[in-house]
């Protein structure tokens, strides 16, 4: 990644002050920046390009562990829980990530108007790829950072950027397969229109069953090409979803453990504690807020 890159994202965060993440003034743009090595975490990955700036990180989603590096973009093409993480950093060259959230309908057009995507390597339904940001990738991510020193300039710009960088990656060595994340086939769609079900209502009793119903199949074969998009179960997306925002509950709102179980669709304080205990390494106490205690006066 040429040094331009790392000095304008530098420069850029150096003025904003504050932690990361640091949010733009280009909504899904944020620039990530840690100064040494951190321990995984789990997160729910939206579509999105992640581009290592300066060092590296990886992120395991399903069996599969994705390594990328300075020069290197993470390409996730469906909603899908992930564990990752920042593997080497320092104060002196800290590691430095640009997200980008990733429109497919602009995947989609820009790709219907080429005539050379036929070819696929790989599992054509992996909504996942590590692919090379340089060159004329990298000259995008460099004006795009320039963009955020003219706000009014972004309405304009910020789409024909996004939109030659769509070209770039699709004219790529994996631009099949980031077509394929957009240019689903029509069981594709019908099982993301589950999911989109499942997400919306993960805090409820879904039975794998009406989602099937939603997407046209049978049980099993919802089942199989579910996993098959999404790297887990249904059962194994709904509980994540439900332990992410739980601990967004407990660390953002203030919720003890109690509280934030519930919310999600817990019954039971012990399988709640088990399960995010199993997810997150610790039990919920350690991130919770406690229960205020009643003060009687005597």
């Amino acid at each position: 990644m040429p040094d331009q890159l790392v000095a304008a994202v530098l420069r850029y965060i150096n003025r904003q002050g504050g932690e990361s993440p640091y949010t733009t003034a280009i909504d899904g743009v944020m620039i990530l920046r840690s100064d040494r090595p951190k321990p995984p975490s789990h997160a729910m990955s939206r579509p999105a390009i992640c581009i290592v700036v300066q060092g590296e990180k990886w992120a395991t989603i399903g069996v599969r562990r994705y390594v990328y590096r300075a020069g290197q973009a993470l390409v996730v093409g469906i909603e899908t829980p992930s564990l990752g993480r920042v593997v080497q950093a320092s104060p002196d060259k800290p590691c430095l990530v640009l997200a980008i959230a990733l429109d497919l309908a602009v995947i989609r057009s820009v790709a219907e108007g080429l005539d050379d995507l036929q070819r696929v390597s790989g599992d054509p339904r992996r909504g996942v790829v590590v692919t090379d940001f340089q060159g004329p990738l990298s000259d995008c991510a460099r004006r795009l950072i320039r963009l955020l020193d003219a706000p009014k300039a972004i309405p304009t710009v910020y789409p024909l950027i996004m939109r030659e960088m769509c070209y770039w990656l699709l004219s790529g060595r994996h631009g099949a397969e980031i077509a394929r994340m957009a240019l689903r086939s029509a069981a594709d769609q019908r099982v993301m229109r589950a999911i989109t079900h499942l997400r919306e209502r993960f805090a409820e009793t879904v039975r794998v069953e009406e989602l099937a119903g939603i997407a046209h199949l049978s049980p099993s074969a919802f089942h199989r090409q579910f996993k098959a998009l999404t790297s887990v179960t249904p059962l194994q997306y709904q509980k994540r979803l439900r332990l992410l925002e739980a601990r967004r509950l407990m660390i953002s709102s203030a919720a003890n453990a109690e509280s934030a179980a519930f919310s999600v669709g817990y019954q039971s304080p012990s399988q709640f504690s088990r399960e995010y205990t199993r997810m997150f390494g610790a039990p919920p106490k350690r991130h919770a807020t406690p229960t205020p205690r009643l003060l009687v006066a005597s």
